[in-house]
């Protein structure tokens, strides 16, 4: 896809902040967008969002308002974020607070398991990356913004759409153009787009190539 400059106006979502209590160990503490005309009776999405590197506290519903939650308004998602329990995202912590947050909200909301897919930004892009490929049976697709793919493409089995600043220098765009290269040889479903004129920090300003997700998503899932 050819590069786009992209420019977008901060309007907040309704999210919500919200913590799952675990005897003997530390809370969950995560954020969540639902959408407005959820209905139990129906089947809907779910998407999980990984957010930045940085202070955890917060970051959840940081990166949801932000980012994944306007981008992803019109996909008819619910959408949680969990506030990260220190270090890398693949880390046993984060991973036991991952599953019971998936779990809770699966038992909690009607969620179409056939269409969950995961997705991240920098820090948490790099997790959805190494997600994707250690649980790919969990997901049915990995929408990666500005992180690190994994080394190898060896294994590596889900539809994924990535999305990179070619102006990033603090997560170079090389890497990903590279990775998504190396798939489509190996006869994977994977795309890039390639945004312009957008620092690595600016998350704000990657809504909209984000939101170019949607269409993808719901052509992908309606195949399944």
């Amino acid at each position: 896809m050819k590069p786009a400059s992209i420019q977008t106006r901060f309007i907040p979502p309704t999210v919500d902040t919200r913590v799952i209590e675990r005897p003997g160990e530390a809370p969950v503490y995560y954020s969540i967008f639902v959408p407005d005309d959820y209905k139990a009776s129906k089947s809907v999405p779910l998407v999980l969002a990984l957010h930045f590197g940085g202070d955890p506290e917060g970051a959840g519903r940081a990166v949801l308002e932000i980012l994944v939650a306007q981008a992803f308004q019109d996909l008819g998602a619910v959408i949680v974020a969990p506030d990260s329990k220190g270090g890398p995202w693949i880390s046993a912590a984060n991973e036991r607070a991952i599953d019971l947050l998936m779990d809770e909200t699966m038992k909690t909301y009607n969620i179409d398991k056939k269409r969950v897919a995961i997705t991240g930004f920098s820090a948490g892009a790099t997790g959805s990356w190494r997600y994707g490929m250690k649980y790919p049976d969990r997901f049915s697709a990995v929408i990666p913004v500005s992180g690190t793919p994994p080394a190898t493409t060896t294994g590596w089995r889900l539809p994924v759409l990535a999305i990179h600043s070619i102006d990033d220098t603090v997560q170079p765009i090389r890497p990903t153009q590279l990775y998504i290269a190396e798939l489509k040889k190996n006869g994977a479903r994977a795309e890039l787009i390639e945004l312009s004129g957008i620092a690595h920090h600016q998350t704000y300003r990657f809504v909209d190539g984000l939101r170019r997700a949607v269409p993808w998503l719901k052509g992908l899932w309606a195949e399944r």
